[in-house]
């Protein structure tokens, strides 16, 4: 269960106070959807102690500090589908989610032509502290989820959502939507497939990035190691800048991974050797 507000939290978030959001939220927690829809950049919230990281109130659209509309799209998805749904709660200025947490841009400097003053020579300590108030609950809340479904014997189609800009460094990108993927082809080209049955899209294919990035972590971490079948989305942010936009995506989306959840072939499990082998899940 999502705690409501912060003096419901462990007194080991010394960086969060009372007044503040918590590090995550969950979405029904109970679903039916054989499914758990994840979204490491969903917020652009900052602890109020921690004043922003000393940059100065970034516009809604400023994609330095969350996935632009990535948040409201994952709701949509997981109400929809009736799928439990867990969100990160602050800023990946603070600490990148989807990030190892040794990995130089977990605690970006710099970002986008922006300096983060917040973010230079950090301390290892200083470093330890976010993981431990930011990182660390929004990925037990994940593992918390997982082991729900497997205590269920339940094998879970795991979705990971992001957006991206419609251009970087002057170029233009072309795809609506891209579908990123490494070990888990099957269900990538399914999406692939079913999002390409729709008349006018540019959908990318590992693009516009590479769902092979070594750095990458939130995938990698709770679906690739333990052999669930899983999919990364990457919706460009224009396409959910208003309601109805956002609304159209969640239908379409809704409509082709509650089709992926639902079967048999795609829901099995992706490793012989998993951990989760030995739950005799179905």
């Amino acid at each position: 269960m999502t705690p409501e507000h912060a003096d419901q939290l462990p007194a080991t978030y010394p960086l969060i106070g009372r007044e503040d959001p918590p590090p995550y939220a969950i979405l029904h927690e109970h679903g039916s959807a054989p499914a758990l829809v994840v979204c490491d950049h969903a917020s652009r919230a900052f602890p109020r102690g921690m004043q922003r990281l000393g940059l100065p109130e970034l516009p809604s659209w400023q994609h330095i500090a969350w996935d632009i509309g990535a948040g409201e799209l994952a709701r949509g998805i997981s109400n929809l589908l009736d799928a439990p749904a867990v969100l990160a709660g602050y800023s990946r200025l603070i600490v990148d989610c989807n990030r190892k947490p040794d990995d130089p841009e977990a605690f970006r400097s710099a970002s986008d032509g922006w300096v983060i003053p917040g973010n230079q020579s950090l301390t290892e300590f200083e470093r330890r502290l976010r993981l431990a108030c930011f990182f660390d609950p929004y990925h037990e809340a994940v593992a918390a989820m997982l082991a729900g479904f497997r205590a269920r014997e339940i094998v879970p189609l795991v979705i990971s959502v992001h957006t991206f800009t419609p251009r970087m460094a002057g170029f233009e990108r072309p795809w609506q939507i891209g579908v990123l993927w490494d070990k888990d082809e099957p269900s990538a080209r399914r999406l692939i497939e079913g999002l390409r049955a729709v008349e006018g899209l540019v959908v990318g294919d590992n693009e516009p990035y590479s769902g092979k990035h070594p750095c990458d972590y939130t995938i990698d971490h709770h679906a690739e190691t333990a052999g669930l079948p899983h999919v990364c989305i990457e919706v460009r942010q224009d396409q959910l800048e208003s309601p109805a936009g956002t609304e159209r995506w969640v239908r379409l989306l809704g409509r082709l991974i509650g089709d992926l959840s639902r079967d048999p072939e795609i829901r099995r499990l992706r490793d012989t050797e998993s951990t989760w082998r030995r739950a005799n899940l179905r």
